[in-house]
Protein backbone atom coordinates (compact mmCIF):
# COMPACT_ATOMS: atom_id res chain seq x y z
CA UNK A 1 0.00 0.00 0.00
CA UNK A 2 1.34 3.19 -0.94
CA UNK A 3 1.59 6.39 1.58
CA UNK A 4 1.80 9.88 1.29
CA UNK A 5 4.81 9.39 4.10
CA UNK A 6 7.40 8.13 4.20
CA UNK A 7 9.06 5.42 6.75
CA UNK A 8 10.69 7.36 9.63
CA UNK A 9 12.60 5.63 12.52
CA UNK A 10 11.69 2.55 10.93
CA UNK A 11 8.16 3.15 11.52
CA UNK A 12 5.73 3.94 8.30
CA UNK A 13 2.67 6.23 9.08
CA UNK A 14 -0.59 4.85 10.46
CA UNK A 15 -3.63 5.30 8.03
CA UNK A 16 -6.67 5.90 9.60
CA UNK A 17 -10.21 5.99 8.14
CA UNK A 18 -12.50 9.66 9.29
CA UNK A 19 -16.01 9.06 10.13
CA UNK A 20 -16.30 12.39 7.94
CA UNK A 21 -16.78 16.29 9.47
CA UNK A 22 -14.47 18.62 10.75
CA UNK A 23 -11.55 17.06 10.91
CA UNK A 24 -9.91 18.62 14.02
CA UNK A 25 -13.49 17.83 16.08
CA UNK A 26 -12.88 14.18 15.03
CA UNK A 27 -9.54 13.64 16.21
CA UNK A 28 -10.19 15.49 19.42
CA UNK A 29 -13.59 13.26 20.12
CA UNK A 30 -11.61 9.83 19.44
CA UNK A 31 -8.53 10.79 21.05
CA UNK A 32 -8.52 13.41 23.72
CA UNK A 33 -6.26 16.51 23.38
CA UNK A 34 -3.24 14.80 21.91
CA UNK A 35 -5.22 13.91 18.86
CA UNK A 36 -6.55 17.59 18.61
CA UNK A 37 -2.67 18.79 18.99
CA UNK A 38 -1.45 16.43 16.06
CA UNK A 39 -3.99 18.32 13.86
CA UNK A 40 -3.11 21.70 15.47
CA UNK A 41 0.92 21.06 14.57
CA UNK A 42 0.48 19.86 11.12
CA UNK A 43 0.91 16.50 12.16
CA UNK A 44 -1.90 14.09 9.98
CA UNK A 45 -1.81 14.48 6.41
CA UNK A 46 -3.69 13.95 3.53
CA UNK A 47 -3.87 11.26 0.92
CA UNK A 48 -1.79 13.77 -1.23
CA UNK A 49 0.78 14.30 1.53
CA UNK A 50 -0.34 17.88 2.20
CA UNK A 51 -1.12 18.74 5.72
CA UNK A 52 -4.94 18.86 7.15
CA UNK A 53 -5.33 22.09 8.32
CA UNK A 54 -7.32 23.15 11.67
CA UNK A 55 -10.64 24.04 9.46
CA UNK A 56 -10.73 21.30 7.24
CA UNK A 57 -13.61 19.41 6.73
CA UNK A 58 -13.53 15.78 5.06
CA UNK A 59 -16.65 13.20 3.86
CA UNK A 60 -17.14 10.31 5.40
CA UNK A 61 -14.46 7.19 4.36
CA UNK A 62 -11.58 10.15 3.70
CA UNK A 63 -8.24 8.71 4.96
CA UNK A 64 -5.54 10.31 6.89
CA UNK A 65 -1.62 9.71 7.84
CA UNK A 66 0.23 10.31 10.31
CA UNK A 67 2.80 8.85 12.90
CA UNK A 68 2.21 7.06 16.43
CA UNK A 69 3.34 7.65 19.07
CA UNK A 70 5.15 4.73 20.57
CA UNK A 71 4.20 3.13 23.63
CA UNK A 72 6.35 2.59 26.87
CA UNK A 73 8.05 -0.99 25.78
CA UNK A 74 10.17 -3.29 27.61
CA UNK A 75 13.44 -4.11 25.48
CA UNK A 76 13.86 -7.78 24.32
CA UNK A 77 17.43 -8.13 25.09
CA UNK A 78 18.13 -10.67 22.40
CA UNK A 79 20.39 -10.01 19.07
CA UNK A 80 18.63 -10.52 15.74
CA UNK A 81 21.44 -12.33 13.58
CA UNK A 82 21.06 -12.19 9.58
CA UNK A 83 21.80 -15.62 8.36
CA UNK A 84 21.40 -13.95 4.69
CA UNK A 85 21.16 -10.75 2.98
CA UNK A 86 21.10 -9.80 -0.37
CA UNK A 87 19.67 -7.64 -3.25
CA UNK A 88 15.82 -8.58 -2.67
CA UNK A 89 16.04 -10.53 0.60
CA UNK A 90 17.09 -10.59 4.35
CA UNK A 91 16.67 -13.87 6.18
CA UNK A 92 16.96 -13.34 9.99
CA UNK A 93 17.46 -15.62 13.00
CA UNK A 94 14.14 -14.47 15.22
CA UNK A 95 14.81 -14.84 18.76
CA UNK A 96 12.07 -15.65 21.36
CA UNK A 97 9.77 -12.72 22.67
CA UNK A 98 10.41 -10.52 19.79
CA UNK A 99 7.41 -10.30 17.73
CA UNK A 100 7.72 -9.83 14.02
CA UNK A 101 5.78 -6.70 12.94
CA UNK A 102 4.11 -3.81 15.43
CA UNK A 103 1.14 -4.95 16.61
CA UNK A 104 -1.14 -3.70 19.90
CA UNK A 105 1.56 -2.89 22.27
CA UNK A 106 4.84 -3.97 20.66
CA UNK A 107 6.10 -1.62 17.91
CA UNK A 108 9.65 -0.82 18.24
CA UNK A 109 10.65 -4.10 19.75
CA UNK A 110 9.83 -6.07 16.77
CA UNK A 111 12.02 -7.36 13.91
CA UNK A 112 11.04 -5.63 11.55
CA UNK A 113 11.75 -1.96 13.01
CA UNK A 114 14.78 -3.29 14.42
CA UNK A 115 15.72 -4.58 11.35
CA UNK A 116 15.02 -1.10 9.36
CA UNK A 117 16.95 0.77 11.56
CA UNK A 118 20.02 -1.27 11.84
CA UNK A 119 19.73 -1.71 8.08
CA UNK A 120 18.79 1.39 7.14
CA UNK A 121 16.26 -0.62 4.41
CA UNK A 122 13.12 1.57 4.75
CA UNK A 123 10.95 -0.60 2.06
CA UNK A 124 11.70 -3.66 4.36
CA UNK A 125 8.73 -5.84 4.84
CA UNK A 126 7.88 -9.42 5.60
CA UNK A 127 7.07 -11.96 3.80
CA UNK A 128 5.73 -14.59 6.60
CA UNK A 129 4.97 -13.83 10.13
CA UNK A 130 6.41 -16.21 13.51
CA UNK A 131 4.55 -15.27 16.12
CA UNK A 132 6.05 -13.55 18.78
CA UNK A 133 7.10 -16.49 21.53
CA UNK A 134 8.43 -18.82 18.39
CA UNK A 135 12.45 -18.49 17.20
CA UNK A 136 13.89 -19.09 13.88
CA UNK A 137 14.27 -18.64 10.67
CA UNK A 138 12.19 -15.26 9.15
CA UNK A 139 12.62 -13.90 5.44
CA UNK A 140 11.93 -10.52 4.92
CA UNK A 141 12.16 -8.53 1.40
CA UNK A 142 14.11 -5.75 0.82
CA UNK A 143 12.49 -4.24 -2.10
CA UNK A 144 8.66 -3.35 -2.73
CA UNK A 145 8.57 -4.91 -6.42
CA UNK A 146 10.01 -8.09 -4.93
CA UNK A 147 7.26 -8.19 -1.90
CA UNK A 148 4.61 -9.56 -3.63
CA UNK A 149 6.30 -12.37 -5.65
CA UNK A 150 8.26 -13.85 -2.22
CA UNK A 151 5.07 -12.89 0.11
CA UNK A 152 2.66 -15.28 -2.87
CA UNK A 153 5.60 -18.12 -1.97
CA UNK A 154 4.06 -18.39 1.83
CA UNK A 155 0.42 -17.53 0.96
CA UNK A 156 0.18 -20.47 -1.84
CA UNK A 157 2.21 -22.99 0.66
CA UNK A 158 5.51 -23.20 -1.58
CA UNK A 159 7.07 -23.21 0.86
CA UNK A 160 8.79 -26.15 2.97
CA UNK A 161 8.89 -25.05 6.60
CA UNK A 162 10.55 -27.59 9.24
CA UNK A 163 9.87 -26.53 13.31
CA UNK A 164 11.62 -28.20 16.30
CA UNK A 165 9.87 -28.62 19.43
CA UNK A 166 10.32 -29.73 22.95
CA UNK A 167 7.34 -31.37 24.98
CA UNK A 168 6.80 -34.35 27.25
CA UNK A 169 6.98 -38.14 26.00
CA UNK A 170 3.56 -39.76 26.33
CA UNK A 171 4.07 -43.67 25.22
CA UNK A 172 0.14 -43.33 24.52
CA UNK A 173 0.75 -41.06 21.23
CA UNK A 174 1.53 -43.09 18.20
CA UNK A 175 4.18 -40.80 16.13
CA UNK A 176 4.24 -40.22 13.61
CA UNK A 177 1.11 -38.75 13.28
CA UNK A 178 -0.59 -36.19 10.38
CA UNK A 179 -3.33 -33.84 12.67
CA UNK A 180 -5.63 -31.94 10.25
CA UNK A 181 -8.23 -29.81 12.00
CA UNK A 182 -10.05 -26.60 11.60
CA UNK A 183 -8.02 -23.75 13.67
CA UNK A 184 -9.97 -20.61 14.37
CA UNK A 185 -8.20 -17.07 15.96
CA UNK A 186 -11.31 -14.94 17.25
CA UNK A 187 -10.82 -11.48 17.97
CA UNK A 188 -10.50 -10.71 21.50
CA UNK A 189 -9.60 -14.13 22.46
CA UNK A 190 -5.78 -15.13 23.41
CA UNK A 191 -5.93 -18.59 22.06
CA UNK A 192 -6.69 -19.97 18.46
CA UNK A 193 -9.51 -23.09 18.75
CA UNK A 194 -10.44 -25.71 16.84
CA UNK A 195 -13.75 -25.66 15.44
CA UNK A 196 -16.13 -28.50 13.76
CA UNK A 197 -15.87 -27.78 10.28
CA UNK A 198 -13.91 -28.20 6.56
CA UNK A 199 -9.93 -28.66 8.10
CA UNK A 200 -7.75 -25.46 7.65
CA UNK A 201 -5.18 -26.67 9.56
CA UNK A 202 -2.38 -29.58 8.85
CA UNK A 203 0.55 -30.51 10.76
CA UNK A 204 2.83 -33.68 10.34
CA UNK A 205 4.47 -34.79 14.15
CA UNK A 206 7.30 -36.82 14.43
CA UNK A 207 9.30 -37.73 17.76
CA UNK A 208 13.08 -37.12 17.25
CA UNK A 209 14.26 -38.73 21.42
CA UNK A 210 14.14 -37.29 24.65
CA UNK A 211 11.56 -35.03 24.64
CA UNK A 212 12.48 -33.69 21.08
CA UNK A 213 9.76 -33.23 18.19
CA UNK A 214 10.05 -32.56 14.58
CA UNK A 215 7.08 -30.64 13.18
CA UNK A 216 6.28 -30.23 9.49
CA UNK A 217 3.15 -27.51 8.44
CA UNK A 218 1.27 -27.77 5.37
CA UNK A 219 -0.48 -24.78 6.37
CA UNK A 220 0.28 -21.61 8.78
CA UNK A 221 -2.58 -20.49 10.90
CA UNK A 222 -2.25 -18.89 13.74
CA UNK A 223 -1.11 -20.50 17.11
CA UNK A 224 -1.21 -23.64 14.88
CA UNK A 225 1.51 -25.85 15.95
CA UNK A 226 0.93 -24.74 19.34
CA UNK A 227 -2.73 -25.68 19.20
CA UNK A 228 -1.78 -29.12 17.20
CA UNK A 229 0.31 -30.28 20.08
CA UNK A 230 -1.49 -29.45 22.73
CA UNK A 231 -4.56 -31.49 21.51
CA UNK A 232 -2.37 -34.36 21.36
CA UNK A 233 -1.35 -34.29 25.29
CA UNK A 234 1.91 -32.97 24.23
CA UNK A 235 2.18 -29.55 24.97
CA UNK A 236 5.00 -27.36 23.98
CA UNK A 237 7.19 -26.50 26.94
CA UNK A 238 6.78 -23.23 27.71
CA UNK A 239 3.84 -22.11 26.44
CA UNK A 240 2.24 -19.97 28.08
CA UNK A 241 -1.68 -20.01 25.81
CA UNK A 242 -1.74 -23.66 25.79
CA UNK A 243 -3.45 -25.91 27.38
CA UNK A 244 -4.23 -22.87 29.97
CA UNK A 245 -3.53 -19.72 29.94
CA UNK A 246 -0.57 -18.38 31.96
CA UNK A 247 -0.02 -14.99 33.24
CA UNK A 248 3.72 -14.44 32.38
CA UNK A 249 5.24 -10.72 32.59
CA UNK A 250 6.28 -8.13 30.08
CA UNK A 251 9.78 -8.30 31.48
CA UNK A 252 9.95 -12.16 32.26
CA UNK A 253 12.29 -13.74 29.70
CA UNK A 254 12.91 -16.63 31.91
CA UNK A 255 10.79 -19.37 30.33
CA UNK A 256 10.80 -19.13 26.39
CA UNK A 257 8.77 -21.26 24.53
CA UNK A 258 10.36 -24.32 22.83
CA UNK A 259 9.56 -23.93 19.53
CA UNK A 260 11.53 -23.43 16.84
CA UNK A 261 11.40 -22.53 13.14
CA UNK A 262 14.12 -24.45 11.91
CA UNK A 263 14.47 -24.32 8.42
CA UNK A 264 12.83 -23.02 4.74
CA UNK A 265 13.02 -24.33 1.45
CA UNK A 266 11.64 -23.14 -1.51
CA UNK A 267 12.41 -22.21 -4.93
CA UNK A 268 13.46 -18.33 -5.45
CA UNK A 269 10.59 -17.02 -7.62
CA UNK A 270 13.05 -14.61 -9.33
CA UNK A 271 15.40 -16.88 -10.50
CA UNK A 272 14.29 -20.62 -9.78
CA UNK A 273 17.05 -21.55 -7.86
CA UNK A 274 16.54 -23.58 -5.00
CA UNK A 275 17.18 -21.90 -1.42
CA UNK A 276 17.22 -23.24 2.60
CA UNK A 277 17.84 -21.41 5.26
CA UNK A 278 18.37 -22.82 8.46
CA UNK A 279 18.68 -21.61 12.24
CA UNK A 280 21.58 -21.68 14.42
CA UNK A 281 19.93 -21.95 17.52
CA UNK A 282 18.96 -24.67 20.05
CA UNK A 283 16.29 -25.41 22.15
CA UNK A 284 16.81 -25.36 25.39
CA UNK A 285 17.82 -29.00 26.34
CA UNK A 286 19.13 -30.45 23.46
Amino acid sequence: MTTPLPVRDGLGPARLRLRGGAVLAEFADRFGEAGAAKVLGGEVFCADGTPVTASAVLPPGAVVYLYRDLPDEVEVPFELPVLHRDDDIVVVDKPHFLATMPRGRHVAQTALVRLRRELDLPELSPAHRLDRLTAGVLLFTVRREVRGSYQRLFAEGRVRKSYHALAPVRADVALPTVLRSRIVKHRGRLQAVEEPGEPNAETRVEHAGDGRYRLTPRTGRTHQLRVHMAALGLPIVGDPLYPEIIDVAPDDFSRPLQLLAHSLEFDDPLTGRPRRFVSTRMLAGR
